[in-house]
């Protein structure tokens, strides 16, 4: 299962030096606006010490993590909706992602330009939000313009569930607010929009606040981090607060001594691997598992999806014979060892087509074709 998140914030804010650090890649990272001017597409593990010790445990041959796509996509200016700088392409790009990652500058440093010639973090959220709102705005009066006839002459039952929705989302669209914050309207109406409207103000986000590398250890007593932070609480989603340049560092490091790097900084895991756990996390995703001597290997499926649709995600074959899902969770075989100790308490589970998967399931999928 592939999903996508992409990687936006105005021109200088950190983005492309942020993907470097998370694909360990080496993509253009210049101080000019537009040094990204197409998508930088990078794949990711994600990383999970459950894997690690289903690994130790089994001694596969083979040990494959769920991965995680990340684009990088070009800075936003004002005007990027009428199609200023880069818009139109920076529009486009967002729209095929599953989900926005929004890096906010949180640091002052004279050499590397603003587009606005100053930090402020609040502002430059505005900025994206704005823009995003009127580009979903313009969707938004199309979609009325089509329903609103539907629902008033032909009484079609869907257009006129749509438009107090469509009603709902222009109100605060058209004051520059994202489509996420539109009042009363309830969550089975927000999935609606989210699967029918195709918003980009209707996408998962987060924030990364790129603080400075001296700011890193303090990063709590940072006004700018307080800010994002402050956002986010109020849109219901986290913010995380990156050093870019020192995630950049760390992911160039060999890996055993990454771990001392983050000892140092008084840290247990690097800001990357947060925003990747919270970038799975953004998009309701879970992992099950699957085990052997020939591999252990992490699968991602969203949560919710029932046993045969999960076998389907290995092979197709696998969910049109599904038969079983024989289930241990993860917890179990952890506290007890092994698989012979699982069976011997009565832990491992036979469930059938109606079983809704549970994050950590360790699955044997029978079938038949």
């Amino acid at each position: 299962m592939s999903m996508k998140t992409g990687i936006v914030g105005l021109p200088n804010v950190g983005k492309s030096t942020l993907f470097n650090a998370i694909t360990n890649s080496h993509v253009l990272a210049e101080n000019y606006p537009f040094a990204t001017i197409k998508p930088n597409e990078g794949i990711v593990t994600v990383p999970d010490e459950r894997l690690e010790y289903l690994s130790s445990l089994y001694k596969p041959n083979k040990t494959t993590f769920a991965t995680f796509t990340f684009y990088d996509i070009a800075g936003l200016v004002k005007g990027a909706s009428k199609g200023e700088g880069l818009g139109n392409q920076f529009l486009a790009a967002i729209r095929e992602c599953d989900a926005i990652c929004e890096v906010v500058r949180c640091f002052e440093n004279e050499n590397i330009v603003h587009v606005e010639g100053s930090v402020d973090p609040k502002r430059d959220i505005e900025t994206i939000d704005l823009e995003l709102a009127m580009a979903d705005l313009e969707t938004v009066n199309n979609r009325i313009g089509k329903q609103e006839i539907k629902a008033r002459v032909a009484k079609d039952k869907q257009a006129i569930y749509e438009m107090p929705i469509l009603t709902a989302l222009k109100e605060v669209l058209e004051q520059g607010i994202p489509g996420r914050r539109a009042k009363g309207l309830n969550e089975e109406q927000f999935a609606y929009a989210r699967k029918n409207l195709f918003l980009l103000t209707l996408k998962p986000i987060l924030y990364v606040a790129n603080v400075s590398d001296d700011g890193y250890a303090d990063v709590e007593n940072n006004k700018y981090f307080k800010v994002v932070e402050e956002i986010a609480k109020q849109e219901g989603t986290i913010a995380i607060p990156v050093s870019c340049e020192i995630e950049c560092e760390i992911s160039q490091l060999p890996k055993e001594e990454r771990k001392d790097f983050l000892d140092s900084l008084g840290a247990k895991e690097s800001g990357l691997d947060r925003l990747v756990k919270a970038s799975y996390s953004l998009l309701d995703l879970a992992t099950f598992f699957t085990t052997g001597k020939d591999e252990c290997r992490a699968w991602t499926f969203k949560k919710g999806m029932r046993a045969p649709e999960c076998a389907g995600i290995i092979h197709t074959d696998f969910e049109k014979g599904f038969i079983r899902a024989e289930v241990t969770s993860y917890e179990d075989l952890h506290a007890l060892g092994s698989e012979e100790a699982v069976k011997e308490s009565g832990k491992l589970r036979l469930e059938g087509k109606d079983y809704v998967m549970q994050d950590g399931d360790i699955c044997y999928f029978r079938f038949n074709v």
